[in-house]
């Protein structure tokens, strides 16, 4: 399911501009998709390194991917193949099968020289036992820009396309698996105002195919989406927390705004029968578009190149629990 509700947030940034606030964000629905972006290119001459991903995160197996191919990465091979250990530079280790107890830690002693780096995508309200982990790694690979490497979900670029409307018949949607208290009363509240509709695990299920989501929210105006945990440099649905650090201010609409959910409810009502407030929030992709990585084969590719970096260096994490609650 995390990887479907990475997959989910991506596409509705693709699609949207955004809010975000403690504990609840609206993102304001545009009509098109940016145009595939490539990764930045990199230096050719680079050591060849070899990454062992150690686990597929969350079970899911995966095709390895060729990193010079999809990303201009040079001299990065990475493999799944647990028996090239002994061989591999670095070694990434996904948090969740490790904690989990789904998988154990690859084995001591470990090779010299080789790294291991600690890939964790979610909030640490969401990240078991991690101070059981101190010591063990030397690199880390989560959504926190103050080390590197640093994932990022999605991310805003410059240069856009003219701002469009089609019809939207539809006002509010909200894609959500995890039916918790807080996030259900403001749900709630806002639906005795306007119309919401769910979809997902708590609600109707979301159709099939590869871009069933962006395909789905594209006949709503405004996206739903509720915090599940508030910490440093995450937001929503992988999403950045700080929000105001990346994106133009007209991107978004801040629930903080309005002292109530009623008059929240009539701005929103306000702006779909208004062809210039919708113009308004949607005047960012003038000159902004959306990057949307590829997920895992980025996440993977990025962690090689970080081995690449850091060879001949063997840096420790000694606080790993402090810092990612910090």
């Amino acid at each position: 399911m995390l990887n479907l509700l990475l997959r989910i947030f991506s596409l509705c940034v693709a699609a949207a501009g955004f809010t975000l606030v403690p504990g609840v964000c609206l993102f304001f629905l545009s009509d098109s998709l940016p145009g595939e972006r490539s990764v930045p290119s990199l230096e050719d001459r680079v050591r060849e390194t070899l990454l062992l991903v150690w686990v597929h995160p969350f079970g899911v197996r995966m095709p390895m991917p060729d990193c010079r191919e999809r990303f201009e990465i040079s001299g990065c091979e990475i493999t799944d193949d647990q028996n090239r250990y002994g061989q591999a530079d670095a070694v990434l280790i996904h948090h969740r099968e490790i904690s989990s107890g789904a998988a154990p830690l690859p084995p001591e002693p470990r090779p010299p020289a080789q790294n291991w780096i600690w890939l964790n995508l979610e909030s640490p309200s969401h990240s078991s036992r991690l101070w059981e982990y101190e010591g063990i790694y030397n690199l880390t690979l989560s959504y926190r820009q103050d080390r590197f490497p640093r994932s990022r979900s999605a991310y805003p670029l410059g240069g856009g396309t003219s701002p469009s409307d089609l019809p939207r018949p539809r006002l509010v949607a909200w894609v959500v698996s995890n039916w918790s208290g807080a996030r259900v009363a403001f749900y709630k509240l806002l639906a005795q105002h306007v119309q919401v509709d769910v979809f997902g695990r708590a609600g109707e299920p979301i159709p099939p195919g590869g871009r069933r989501v962006v395909h789905l929210i594209r006949r709503y105006r405004f996206y739903l989406a509720l915090e599940n945990s508030q910490h440093t440099d995450y937001i929503t649905e992988k999403l950045w927390n700080n929000y105001e650090r990346f994106l133009p201010p007209e991107a978004f609409i801040h629930v903080d705004d309005f002292p109530t959910v009623q008059e929240l409810a009539q701005y929103l009502l306000k702006v779909k029968d208004s062809p210039s407030l919708i113009q308004m929030h949607l005047s960012w992709r003038r000159d902004y578009s959306v990057y949307i990585p590829s997920m895992w084969d980025e996440h993977f590719c990025t962690a090689c190149r970080a081995a690449q970096k850091n060879h001949g260096r063997i840096n420790v994490v000694n606080n790993l629990s402090k810092w990612f609650y910090s």
